[in-house]
C-alpha cells in the first residue's frame, strides 16, 4: 500500500489551484468536471505526482462557498530544505503564514504552519533531506 491523495474541500476551485501553485510551488497535475453530480477535481502536487509522490485533491462542490472544519482535521505536513525561506516566499507571494518558522515546543525541529484560502493548516517541517529535492518551496 502508499498513500495516494489527501481530499480537501474548496469553496473556490480557482482561488484555490492559485494558492497551491502559486504560493506552495505545486503543478496542477489535472483536472476534471462531473455535471451530473455537481462537482469539479483538480489534483495538485509536486513533481509528477503519483507514484512518485502523494497528491492533493482539491474537491468543488458545485455552489457551496465554504465549509466547517471540524475538530478532527489537523494538518498536511510538507517537507522543506529552509522554514525561514519558505515563509518569507510564502509572504511574497501573499500566502498567510500563521506560525512563524522556528523550532517545534520542547524539541529542536525547525516548523512553520501556512494557511490556504480555506483554512486548511499546512505545516512545514524543515528538513536537511529535502534540500536536494528541486521542486517545491525554496
Amino acid at each position: 500500500m502508499r498513500l495516494l491523495h489527501t481530499m480537501l474541500r474548496v469553496g473556490n476551485l480557482q482561488r484555490s489551484i492559485d494558492f497551491y501553485t502559486k504560493v506552495l510551488g505545486m503543478t496542477l497535475l489535472r483536472t476534471s468536471e462531473n455535471p451530473e453530480y455537481k462537482y469539479s477535481l483538480a489534483f495538485v502536487g509536486y513533481g509528477e505526482g503519483n507514484p512518485a509522490q502523494a497528491e492533493i485533491e482539491l474537491t468543488y462542490n458545485w455552489g457551496t462557498e465554504s465549509y466547517e472544519m471540524g475538530t478532527a482535521y489537523g494538518h498536511i505536513a510538507l517537507g522543506v530544505p529552509d522554514a525561514y525561506a519558505a515563509c518569507e516566499k510564502i509572504k511574497a507571494a501573499g500566502g498567510n503564514v500563521t506560525r512563524e518558522a522556528g523550532p517545534v515546543k520542547g524539541g529542536t525541529t525547525v516548523i512553520a504552519f501556512v494557511t490556504d484560502p480555506d483554512g486548511y493548516k499546512i505545516e512545514l517541517i524543515q528538513r536537511a533531506d529535502d534540500a536536494g529535492s528541486g521542486q517545491g518551496l525554496r
